[in-house]
Order: structure tokens, then sequence, then C-alpha cells
């Protein structure tokens, strides 16, 4: 017969009705008719997966309103999984073993029920011979005593799921069983319904019910379609390797799944089909679940890249930020409060505005002769490059580089001991469960192993706890609105924890304590209660290449003594700081994309010690950096750039290194130092179930991470580029020292740099202020300031303006549109040794009743056009010695 002979619709009607033995040889007559045979897979494959009634949905519990790729392929699976059971044959050596552990194709079959052969379930398992099958008619069996199975038996519940309930407590003494469609309940006698120490046993399709399934090492354990409710659990002590598959587990009172204990050395003969099975599961994620992880904006690279390398460009310009961060709006930043303001304008700044308005337009005067600025600071970064295009520090336009977090593939290619971890398969492995409405989902303990793969885990109090040893793999699982934290790792705990999707928990995403080390690698946290990630209590870990974002606290928090590496993450979008380090935390931060936070990037306070280094902090709805009380760290190689307050907002108590930075296009303040705070002051409580939580601080366990800082008694700032900012470049009101070395200050809106209040001494050395709005450097009254080395060039005010006590000596002060250097009030000042050149006013200004020497300046003219005295004293003033200063002008002949 051929296939033209009718129309395909009408073979598929008639194909329709054919059992599945009968399917099969239609498949075996020809090409033709296989394909029309596989065709029906929406029709009649379907049917006979959903009507097998040892079958369920191949995507429950967790998914079943998707559809499988192939429903023919589903059943086809489930057809072979039904007899792994009994493949054990070939590791034995004698005949009889052999015919003993192979199945038999002649094997008998024991019906148990009323008007059956057997009534009792007892009575039928003491005349079963090896691999018989059991079936058990529609009832309750319930047994007065313990059952033993000495032989490998086959269990079936006939009719559907539920009409078959076991009330007893079976265990087994035989190398492997297996049981079907079954309900089990405890007996009234114990709350263990099946237990095995050495044997395998499979479960497909059976029910829990207030019950507990316990395996014990070398005993292993297949479970397939079973349904664990009313306070049932399943308990492997030191199992070496089992398997449980598409589980419901609901309604626990403790812990779902135990796992206990390291795996033992023996081994059964079900191991190495148990990981054969293992090894074959799909690397992909769940159906409909992206595997890549974007968020919102995240995207994806091509291959491994050095971090530098590894960006994506978007061109941004100075009015597409404007739109984006609203700068008109009223800041969230830091606030200051003071007498002094960027509108007020000095004596010679409005004398210079009347003559040409200099203030506001582009400079009207060419010096005929400049003095050379590209030793001072970092003027060097103000050059063009090869290329042509404009270095960050002369750009004005916001910086257009941001990196892209890493893939597994990526992560797991560059960390041999990742990947080993990823490709494990010991312990307990759990794959597409379901885990809600509960106390717990899995515990480990005491050197335990667990390997979670694509399970659901919602609405318990927690979802995974690993603690004392133990080794936790987990990849691509749900983790969602627990009540408490979604996974505790504690007591020297590890493993690996990738691609999952972690949302909506009550405290934080993942809690690490207590000697903790795990990886952390390209999951999604975000949208929980509190924080992201919390590392305390000595924990540790690797958190590289997640997203982590819209938490309502930090997305990363790290305090009493936590020390995590925490390396190319994108977060963002958060309700408080970006990452906080408090109460002596540590950690290596390095290389993040830390954006759109609302409490600012970083928050370093109560002794914080982190190095903070190559970080993108931008676009935060407050400050970039926020260094608190006491706070300190290694603050390195940044880009902090475009947020709404600060870039670095640092309290005079803190103790912070802040090194080759680039602080830019900030709305406020590029860096500002103050002597309060402003009451940033979040406590978080990292209660466990409602209780206190403790731990023991061990404070010998130093890192050797930090061994390289440099040890610094003065908070130091060095080797910084702040540039474009909406106001001041650096604002200091402080009461603390501090020595600014080697920056670049340039094209802010506000001064290069104010000192409004300095108690202890503020040395500024070696920088390069140019081009800023208001003037170079402004200090005012009773400060503490020593500026030496510096390069003061072509600001819009006075190249100095200076009100303090202090010195001024071996600066160049060039092309300031008025005073070069300006000298009043009551300063004690020296004036020493400097090169001033202004544009068109006076080079250095000594106005009121100063006290000091102005000696050894070489002032120069710069141009022709300016007609106004090089160096000005006020009559009568005798507390201020002028001498040995010299005077170069144009020769006008």
């Amino acid at each position: 017969m051929e296939v033209g002979s009718l129309p395909v619709e009408l073979w598929r009607v008639i194909l329709a009705y054919l059992p599945l033995p009968d399917l099969g040889r239609c498949c075996q007559v020809c090409r033709a008719w296989r394909e029309l045979v596989l065709s029906l897979d929406n029709t009649r494959w379907r049917q006979l997966c959903l009507g097998c009634p040892e079958c369920r949905h191949p995507n429950w519990p967790s998914q079943p309103h998707l559809e499988p790729p192939s429903w023919r392929e589903a059943l086809k699976q489930h057809a072979l999984a039904t007899r792994t059971w009994t493949q054990n044959g070939p590791e034995l050596q004698s005949s009889a073993c052999l015919l003993f552990f192979r199945r038999r194709k002649d094997r008998r079959v024991w019906n148990v029920g009323p008007g059956c052969e057997f009534e009792t379930l007892r009575g039928a398992l003491g005349v079963a011979g090896p691999y018989d099958r059991v079936v058990l008619h529609p009832g309750v069996y319930e047994e007065q005593a313990e059952v033993a199975l000495k032989v490998p038996v086959e269990l079936v519940g006939l009719g559907r799921l539920g009409e078959v309930a076991l009330l007893v407590c079976m265990e087994q003494q035989c190398p492997t069983a297996r049981l079907c469609n079954l309900v089990f309940m405890p007996p009234w006698f114990s709350t263990v319904v099946y237990k095995t120490s050495w044997g395998h046993v499979q479960l497909d399709n059976c029910n829990f019910e207030g019950a507990q399934l316990q395996v014990r090492g070398p005993g292993t354990c297949q479970a397939r379609f079973c349904s664990f409710s009313q306070g049932s659990s399943a308990h492997l002590l030191g199992v070496v390797l089992s398997l449980l598959d598409s589980c419901d587990f609901s309604g626990s009172d403790t812990a779902s799944v135990t796992v206990e204990g390291p795996p033992v050395s023996e081994r059964n003969w079900a191991c190495k089909h148990l990981a054969a099975l293992a090894r074959t599961f799909p690397s992909c994620g769940m159906p409909g679940y992206n595997s890549s992880l974007k968020g919102p904006e995240a995207g994806s690279t091509g291959g491994p890249q050095p971090p530098a390398a590894n960006v994506r460009k978007e061109h941004v310009s100075i009015e597409d930020w404007k739109k984006r961060t609203g700068v008109d709006a009223v800041c969230q930043g830091t606030v200051i409060e003071d007498g002094w303001s960027d509108g007020e304008c000095s004596e010679g700044e409005e004398e210079n505005r009347d003559e040409g308005g200099i203030n506001n337009t582009k400079k009207q005067f060419t010096l005929d002769y400049k003095i050379p600025c590209d030793h001072h600071g970092l003027s060097h970064f103000l050059k063009p490059r090869p290329d042509g295009s404009l270095p960050l520090a002369s750009s004005p336009d916001p910086p257009s580089v941001a990196p892209e977090p890493l893939t597994l593939q990526q992560e797991l290619d560059r960390d041999p001991e990742a990947h080993m971890l990823a490709a494990s398969t010991l312990g307990c492995i759990l794959r597409r469960c379901l885990f809600r409405d509960g106390k717990g989902g899995v515990h480990l303990s005491n050197y335990g192993q667990a390997r979670l793969e694509e399970n659901v885990f919602r609405g318990l109090n927690y979802a995974v706890r690993c603690i004392q040893n133990s080794t936790i793999v987990m990849l691509r699982n749900e983790v969602c609105e627990c009540r408490a934290s979604g996974v505790f790792l504690r007591l020297s705990a590890q493993g690996l924890i990738a691609e999952n999707n972690i949302h909506s928990n009550g405290e934080a995403g993942l809690d690490i304590r207590k000697g903790a080390n795990p990886t952390i690698l390209c999951n999604r946290i975000h949208s929980g209660l509190r924080s992201g990630v919390v590392v305390l209590g000595n924990g540790k870990g690797s958190i590289r290449s997640n997203q982590i974002y819209n938490n309502k606290e930090a997305g990363v928090y790290i305090l009493f003594s936590g020390n995590p590496v925490v390396s190319g993450n994108h977060i963002y979008q958060g309700q408080a700081a970006g990452i906080a380090i408090n109460e002596n935390g540590r950690g290596m931060i390095t290389e993040n994309v830390i954006r759109e936070n609302q409490w600012g990037g970083v928050d370093i306070r109560r002794g914080g010690d982190p190095i903070l280094r190559s970080n993108y902090i931008c676009y935060g709805y407050s400050d970039g950096v926020v260094v608190g009380e006491r706070g300190r760290g290694l603050i390195e190689g940044n880009h902090v750039y475009c947020n709404k307050g600060c870039g670095v907002w640092v309290m005079s108590s803190s103790l912070p290194q802040l090194l080759g930075n680039y602080i830019i296009h900030n709305c406020m303040y590029g860096l500002a130092v103050f002597f309060e705070g402003e009451g940033r002051e979040g406590q978080e409580n990292f209660n466990e179930e409602g209780e206190l939580f403790a731990w023991e601080s061990d404070l010998d366990s130093e890192d050797e991470r930090h061994s390289a800082r440099r040890s610094i008694s003065v908070a130091l700032v060095e080797s910084n580029c702040m540039s474009y900012n909406g106001a001041v470049g650096l604002y200091v009101k402080s009461s603390e020292a501090l020595n600014v070395f080697a920056n670049l200050v340039n094209n802010n809106r506000g001064p290069g740099i104010a000192v409004l209040q300095s108690s202890q001494q503020t040395r500024l050395v070696t920088n390069c202020i140019l081009e800023n709005g208001r003037g170079g450097v402004t200090v005012e009254k009773d400060c503490r300031v020593e500026l030496r080395g510096n390069g003061v060039y072509e600001n819009s005010g006075h190249g100095v303006s200076f009100s303090g006590n202090g010195q001024i000596v071996e600066n160049d002060v060039v092309g300031n549109r008025a005073y070069g250097i300006q000298v009043s009030g009551s300063a004690d000042i020296k004036v020493v040794r400097n090169r001033v050149q202004p544009a068109q006013s006076c080079g250095i200004a000594v106005l009121g009743a100063v006290k000091g020497v102005v000696h050894d300046n070489i002032l120069f003219q710069g141009h022709p056009g300016n007609k106004k005295t090089l160096l000005h004293m006020d009559p009568g003033n005798e507390s201020c010695v002028l001498r040995n200063n010299s005077i170069l002008r144009h020769n006008t002949r």
C-alpha cells in the first residue's frame, strides 16, 4: 500500500486510532510511512503520552502549560526510563548472577486486591520471584509491621494515581526495585514509608503524603514525576548519586530534601547508569527561559576579552545626558548649606566682567608667550589620541563605553575550578522540580553534595541552605518569593551558583556568612525586598558577571569582615546604594558597572575597607561614591560620571585613597570632602527566620589581597581627573588633614578647587587646574592650605583666591581671566617663587590687612593690551613684605 493512494489528512485520521505497538510497526514499512507516523506528534503521540497512567506531562510540575519539543520523544524517554532499574547485569561475573540481575522476559505478574490471587501486599511479595511485576488493584493496603523487599520486584498501582494507597513501611534488601503509580502514607508506627541502605530504587509517578523517603549510601534513588506533600520529605544520607527529576514538593514542615554527610566510598550497580543520565541532560535553559540572563538593558559579548576591551559603545551627547539625568530637577545628592556660592564674584572678577564679559565668553586675548603646562599633574591626558579623538578628560560629552558582563561559558573557560564544579555529578541531583508553600527547599550539611538544575523554589521560608563544608551546584533555577533569604551559605560551604533567576525574596537573594566561599556567576538577582547579595561574618565568595537590579536595599552588601571578590557585575536601578561596605567589611570590587541607583553607586562607612578598582559608576540619582564616617579603602582607576549628586562624597573622619579615577560630568561637585555626614545611615537587619543572628568574628583571618596597599595616615587624593562637573571640581570643608597630589581639575562649572574649611592642613601639590568656570583655586578665611608646584591655567576667574593661612609656593598661574593670585582678608601667607602670567588683569594682588611675605616671584605681562599693574598691594599695609619679585613686560618699541 502506498501513502499516495489516499490524502495525507485521511491517513492521519486512520493512524490516530492505532495503539502504540501498531504505530511502531507502521514506522518500519518504509520511509514515507515513517514520516507520516512522525507527523502525528501533536495528535496521536500527545494522546498516548498523556493517556499513559504511569506518565505525566513532560514539563510537570513547574511548567505544565508549555508544550514539549516532541511528544513522541517525551514518550520514548519515559519508556526508556522505566527500564533503568534493571540495567545492571554486565558488571557481574557468574552466569547465575547474570541471570538473576538480567530482566527476565518470562517474568510473572501477580495481582493484589479483592478477588485477586492475593489480598495483601505482604502475601504477594512472599511468592514473587526476581523482576516479577506486582499489580495492586484500587484500594488501601495497610501493613502492621515493616515489609521487606528481598528480591528485585516491580510494584505498580492499577488505574489512575490516587486509587491505590499504601500505609506501609518498606525496607529494601535487594539490589533494585521499582515503584509506580502509588500513594504512600505513613503507618501508625513510623513516618518513614520507604528506605534503602545499599540497593537502588526507582520511583515513577508516586505520591508521598506526610511521609518520608530515606536513602542511605551506598543506596541510590531515581524519582520521576513524584509528589511530596503534607510535610513529606526525602532524606539522603551519604549518597553517592541519586536523581530526583520533575518532582513536586509542597507544604513541608522542615526542608523538603535533606542531603547530609559526604558521599560514601562504596558504589552500588546503579551509579554508572545514573551518572550517564546526569551527563545526557541538556545544558540549555528551561523552555521559555533565556539562559543568557539578559536584564532590562543587558547584552552579551562574543568571546573572552580583557575587561578594558570588552565594551559596548553608545554615543551620548550632553543634551541626551541632561534629558536622561534631569539636570534641571532638584538634586537628590549631598546638600551643602554655607555662605559661599558659585554665583558670587570677587572684585577682580567683577572688574573684568565689566570690561568685556570674559567670564561668559571665549577668551579674547591670545598670549604672545605662555608658560608651558604639559609637565603639571595629569595634563598629558588632555592631548588628543593618535586617532584624533578626545580623551575623557577633555571631552565635553560623557563617556560612551561600558563593559558587558561575560557569559557563563566565558567565565568557566577562565576559571578551571568553576568548570570542574559545573561538570560534577556527585551527591543528590534535583532537576525540574517544584518546591512551594513550605518551610524549606533543600538543606545540605556535614560535607553533603547536591546539584540543582532548572528547579523552581517559590513561597518558602528559604530555598537552599548549605552549611558545614557542603558543596552546592545550582544551575538555571528560579528562586522567588521566599520569606527570608533565597539561598543561605554558612560554615565553609562552597559551590557554584550560576545562571539562576533569584528575585522577589523577603530578605537577601543570597546570604553568605561564616567562611562560606561560593562562586556566583551570571545570575539575575533582582526585585528583592532587601539586598541582592549579603556577605558578612567572614563570608567570602567570588561574585562575577551577575545582573543585580531593582532591589530595595544595596545590590551587594558587605559587612562584619565579609571579604568577597565582586567583579564584572551589572548593578543597577536599586533603591539604595549599588554596593554598600559597612562595619569592617572588605572586598575586591573590580570592573563592575554600577548605574542608576538611588542612594549612590558605592557606599563605604563605619570601618569599611574595600579595594574599589576599575568600575563604571554612573547615572546615579545621588552621589557616585560615598565614603562616610570611618570609611577607608583604595578607590583606584574608576570611571565616576553622570551622577546627579557629587562624583565622590568623602567625610573628613574617613581615610580613603583615591588614585587615578575619572570623576567627570557629575551634576554637583566632582569630589567633596565634608566634616559632617548627611544622614545616610541605613542599617540592615539580617535576621534569619525571625531569630537574631549571631556570628563569631574571626579577626585573625586577614586576607592577603590587602597586603600590597599603601599605608597612609592622611586621606589621599592623587592622580585623578575631575572634569566637567556641575559645580566645584574639588570641594573641601574638612576638619582633618588632606593630601591632594597630581590631579587634573578642568572644565568644571565652579572653581577648580574650593577650600571653605580646613582646620588642619590641606596640601595641594603638583595639580593641573585649568579652564574652570569660576576660578582656579579658592581658599576661604581661617583655612590652612599649602599650594605647591601646581599649574593654574586659563580659568574664568582668579587663578588663586586666598584668604586663609599657608603657603603659595612654586606654582605656575597662567592665562586666568581675573587676578593671577589674589590674597585678601587677614591671611597669614607666604607667596614664594611663583610664575604668574594673567590674561588681562593684575598678576599678584594683596588686598586688605594681609600678613606675610611675597618674594622671588616672576610676573609676566603676557599681552601688550594688559595695562594693569602686575603686582599690587593696598596702601597702608605694613604687615606684608614685598621683595625680589621680577616683572617682565612686553617691549613696546
